[in-house]
C-alpha cells in the first residue's frame, strides 16, 4: 500500500469509527508534528521557523506581541523611552526574573546576548553563525549597563522598527552563563528563561520541554511539550489521525477539505505575513542579465500553483509584502503567465535556443508548503520556454547549510514576518550589505539601498510606506526573485485539543496555553 493511500485509509477509518478506535497521547501532554527537527536551539542561530516554534517557549525577548495582534507590548522589559534624537533606547526590565539554571536576567545577560553579536571583539562573537540577527541588530552601536535592571541601547542612526526587531524571537536574551560554560554546546541544551524549560533530545525522534513552574508571566498549561519531526506530509497527517500526535503542521493541501470534514480534527486557517519565492543569485550567470530574470518571472504560472498544487491554500504575490498590510504597493510590474513574452526576453538575451540551469529545492521546511510539487511545476513552466531547470532536491537542514555555502544560482525559499513592518523583510533580504544572508541573492540597487535605511530613520508611518512603496517598485523591476505565494497558514489538530489560535502573523506556533479534553 502506498503511503497516500494508506493516508486516505487512515482519514476513511476516522471518519467511519470516531476516535475511540485510537489512542490518546497523555492529556498534560501536547505532542506536535511538524516538518523537520530543529538544526540547533539557540535562538541567535536559528535560521528556520521549526527552530522558531521551540526557542518561543524556552526564551524571553526585551518586547513581546500578543496573541491576536503583531502590535508590540512589554516583555522582559516592563518599559522603555527613547532619547530626542532617537539615538538611544533606555530599557527597564522586569524584577525577580531568572533563567532556568537559576542565575538571573538582569542587564548584563541582556548587554552579553546582544554583544556576542554585534561586537566583533566579543569573547564568544565566533562561537556561533548569527545568520539574521546581525542583520536584525545591525543600527545597535553598543549596550550600556546602566543599573542591575537597566539597560541602554545606543543607536548608529534612529530606527523606527527597533521595537518590533527585539520582538523577534532570535533577539530572545540567552543565559551567559550556561552559554559561556560551553558555547558549543548551547545549541543543544539551551538555557532560557521562558515557559518551558529544555529536558531532552532524542535526534531524529523527539524533542521533550518540562513547564517551568518558576516562570515570571502567565504559566504554561501542558506540563510537557513533545516536538517530533516528522518530514513526510503524508505520514504527518496518519499521525494525527491515529492519535499519534496532537497537532500538525504544515498540511498537505489535499488533506485539508477532508480533514476540515473529519469529527476528531480541528482545522485552524489564518494568512500569514508570509512570502514563497524562487531566487536568483545575481552574481551568477543566466541571472546577471535581467531580462533573464524578468523572462522567468513571465514563465511561472502562479494562480495554477495556488489552484492546483495548493488548492487554494496560497495567495499569488506581486511582491515581498502581503496585499492589505500598511505599505504593499499594488502598482508594481506585473508578471501575468506569459511564456511567448518569456522567450521573446530570453531571446533578447542572446538566449534564443534556451538555456540549462539548476534548481535547488528542500524536500520539505518550515514555511515551505510544498516545496517539490510547486518547484515540479515551474520546471514544467520553464521547459515550455526552451529552459532545462534540473531540480537538486536535500534535506532541510542540509539545504539551509548548502544554500548558504554553495549560493546556488537559483533556489526555492520563504520568508516569514513577525509583524507588518516591512523592515522586518526588505532590509534583510534586499540590502546589499546583507549578502550573502539573508540576502541570498547577492541583490544590491544603491537606489534600494537607500530607501531602506532611511525608511529605518523616519518615525512616520505615512511617509516610512512612500517609501517602502517606491523600493518595492524598483525591485519587483528588478525581478532577484519570482514572487510566488503568500501562505495561508493551515494547521491542524486533534478535536480534543482546545484553546489553540494562530497568531496573526502566522510566524508563532502559540501552544503554551492549549487544554485537552
Amino acid at each position: 500500500m502506498s503511503r497516500i493511500a494508506s493516508v486516505v485509509t487512515a482519514l476513511a477509518i476516522v471518519l467511519g469509527l470516531g476516535g475511540a478506535a485510537f489512542a490518546q497521547t497523555p492529556r498534560d501532554v501536547l505532542v506536535v508534528g511538524m516538518e523537520a527537527e530543529p538544526p540547533g536551539l539557540d535562538p541567535g542561530q536559528a535560521l528556520g521557523l521549526h527552530t522558531l516554534r521551540v526557542t518561543h517557549e524556552m526564551f524571553d525577548t526585551l518586547v513581546a506581541t500578543p496573541d491576536d495582534s503583531t502590535e508590540v507590548v512589554p516583555g522582559l522589559a516592563e518599559s522603555w523611552q527613547v532619547s530626542p534624537d532617537g539615538l538611544a533606547w533606555t530599557f527597564k526590565l522586569r524584577k525577580g526574573v531568572r533563567f532556568h539554571d537559576g542565575t538571573p536576567l538582569d542587564a548584563a545577560a541582556v548587554k552579553f546576548t546582544f554583544d556576542r553579536v554585534i561586537d566583533p571583539n566579543h569573547p564568544h562573537a565566533k562561537s556561533g553563525k548569527w545568520s539574521f540577527v546581525t542583520g536584525y541588530l545591525s543600527s545597535v552601536k553598543s549596550v550600556e549597563v546602566m543599573d542591575p535592571l537597566t539597560v541602554r541601547l545606543a543607536l548608529k542612526y534612529p530606527t523606527s522598527s527597533l521595537l518590533a526587531l527585539l520582538a523577534l524571537p532570535n533577539c530572545a536574551i540567552v543565559s551567559p552563563t550556561a552559554f559561556a560554560k560551553a558555547p558549543e554546546n548551547f545549541n543543544f541544551q539551551p538555557v532560557g528563561s521562558g515557559r518551558y524549560r529544555f529536558d531532552s533530545w532524542e535526534r531524529g525522534s523527539k524533542l521533550v520541554l518540562r513547564r517551568n513552574d518558576d516562570y515570571w508571566g502567565v504559566k504554561a498549561k501542558p506540563q510537557t511539550l513533545v516536538y517530533r519531526g516528522i518530514p513526510e506530509a503524508n505520514a504527518r497527517v496518519t499521525e494525527l489521525l491515529t492519535g499519534g500526535v496532537d497537532l500538525i503542521l504544515p498540511i498537505p493541501p489535499d488533506f485539508v477539505a477532508r480533514l476540515e470534514k473529519t469529527r476528531e480534527v480541528t482545522v485552524h486557517k489564518k494568512t500569514g505575513l508570509t512570502v514563497w519565492y524562487v531566487g536568483f543569485n545575481v552574481e551568477k550567470k543566466p541571472f546577471t542579465d535581467k531580462k533573464v530574470r524578468q523572462a522567468f518571472n513571465h514563465a511561472v504560472n502562479k494562480d495554477a500553483i495556488v489552484r492546483d498544487i495548493l488548492k487554494g491554500t496560497g495567495i499569488p504575490a506581486t511582491g515581498p509584502l502581503l496585499p492589505g498590510t500598511w505599505a504593499h504597493e499594488p502598482n508594481v510590474r506585473k508578471y501575468p503567465y506569459d511564456p511567448a513574452a518569456a522567450k521573446k526576453l530570453l531571446a533578447e538575451a542572446g538566449y534564443a535556443n534556451g538555456l540549462e540551469v539548476e534548481f535547488w529545492v528542500p524536500e520539505s521546511g518550515s514555511g515551505m508548503q510544498s516545496p517539490v510539487e510547486m518547484s515540479t511545476v515551474i520546471q514544467a513552466n520553464l521547459a515550455a520556454i526552451g529552459v532545462k531547470a534540473n531540480l537538486k532536491t536535500f534535506e532541510w537542514g542540509s539545504y539551509l547549510g548548502k544554500v548558504r555555502s554553495d549560493a546556488p544560482a537559483m533556489f526555492a525559499l520563504s520568508w516569514f514576518l513577525k509583524s507588518e513592518d516591512p523592515d522586518l523583510s526588505m532590509y534583510p533580504l534586499f540590502f546589499s550589505k546583507n549578502t550573502p544572508l539573508p540576502n541570498r541573492s547577492n541583490y544590491a540597487n544603491p537606489e534600494v539601498d537607500q530607501l531602506l535605511v532611511q525608511a529605518r530613520q523616519v518615525a512616520d508611518r505615512g511617509k516610512r510606506a512612500e517609501l517602502y512603496r517606491r523600493a518595492q517598485k524598483m525591485i519587483v523591476e528588478d525581478g532577484p526573485w519570482v514572487f510566488v505565494d503568500h501562505e495561508v497558514q493551515v494547521v491542524a489538530t486533534r478535536a480534543n485539543v482546545k484553546g489553540f489560535k494562530l497568531h496573526p502573523s502566522g510566524f508563532d506556533l502559540r501552544v503554551e496555553g492549549v487544554t485537552k479534553e
